[in-house]
């Protein structure tokens, strides 16, 4: 299971709460705070993760949102793009068509000008089917065991799913999971986090006992240490985390000050047995976006070019 040590991060221009997501993303919560309000606040919240990340030696690149048209969930651009470490690059169909417009040809420009490129594959063609694939919210991708695991809502299609993971030889390893109210679960990437050797899961909310067991003997077989959180946990983003890498190959699993609050104490021992924790404070991304750290940082695995 490689792990990046590039990440890449939008700086929000129009952060808010959008109504659109919010019909299957139960984690949103309307505050009714002001839009240029949540602005200021995730500006603060996103400038101070950055320097988090560069603290430790982690490498972050920012590109900026551009201001119009507004996307109040530019902050979150792993669900329209990702990379792998053999040169491919991924655009994906999204559910809300105000998140389509976070999908710039600029930053896939500007990544194959700096990285090498072997491919481009845009999937939009699916959102006039209605049928959508959101990155790695909807997929946890174990590149080095060619594995997908993924739970199948709105966001995350069956047939899109299959024919990706046929395309990229992956194989789809699918279940259903569903929130203490009996949702749907969104994105895979709010119950999974899948690190080198630790996968912080939330078992509970996978409701068919052989999809759990097939999912648990998969990760015990490509070497992974499940560590169980509850569904209260999943609800406080402890399965929104993403294991990096910094300069001096040190490793980090990025988790926001809500969800390593929620933590038992025996499960913070049990996952720095594998990996540092980086808690980073995020409260109004969080609340208003539905998303954590993870959706945050879109993971370059792409070789750097020689200048």
């Amino acid at each position: 299971m490689p792990l990046a040590s590039t990440i890449l991060m939008i700086r929000p221009a129009a952060f808010g709460f959008n109504t659109e997501t919010a019909a299957n993303n139960y984690f949103q919560t309307n505050t009714g705070t002001a839009n240029a309000e949540l602005q200021q606040r995730a500006l603060a919240e996103f400038d101070n993760m950055v320097a988090v990340l560069r603290t430790n030696n982690i490498e972050v690149l920012v590109i900026d949102d551009t201001a119009t048209p507004p996307k109040p969930d530019a902050i979150f651009p792993n669900n329209w793009l990702s990379t792998t470490p053999d040169g491919k690059v991924f655009i994906y169909p999204m559910f809300s068509p105000a998140r389509r417009q976070e999908k710039r040809d600029d930053i896939v420009k500007w990544l194959a000008e700096h990285f090498i490129v072997t491919d481009v594959q845009d999937w939009s063609e699916y959102e006039a089917e209605d049928r959508f694939l959101e990155g790695t919210g909807s997929m946890i991708i174990d590149h080095g065991n060619e594995l997908i695991f993924a739970c199948l809502s709105e966001r995350t299609n069956p047939v899109v799913l299959e024919k990706f993971a046929s395309a990229n030889k992956f194989q789809a390893i699918v279940f259903l999971a569903t929130d203490k109210s009996g949702n749907h679960i969104y994105h895979t990437n709010v119950m999974m986090a899948l690190g080198e050797k630790v996968c912080i899961l939330c078992e509970e909310a996978i409701e068919e006992e052989w999809e759990l067991i097939a999912v648990r003997q998969l990760l015990d077989s490509t070497g992974h240490t499940i560590v169980p959180i509850t569904r209260e946990q999943m609800h406080r983003f402890a399965g929104n985390m993403l294991e990096v890498k910094n300069s001096a190959g040190e490793q980090f699993l990025v988790l926001s000050q809500t969800a390593y609050n929620s933590l038992r104490p025996e499960q913070v021992k049990k996952i720095e047995t594998f990996t540092k924790l980086l808690p980073i404070a995020i409260p109004t991304i969080e609340e208003t976006g539905g998303g954590s750290v993870r959706c945050m940082m879109a993971e370059i695995f792409l070789e750097r070019k020689k200048q």
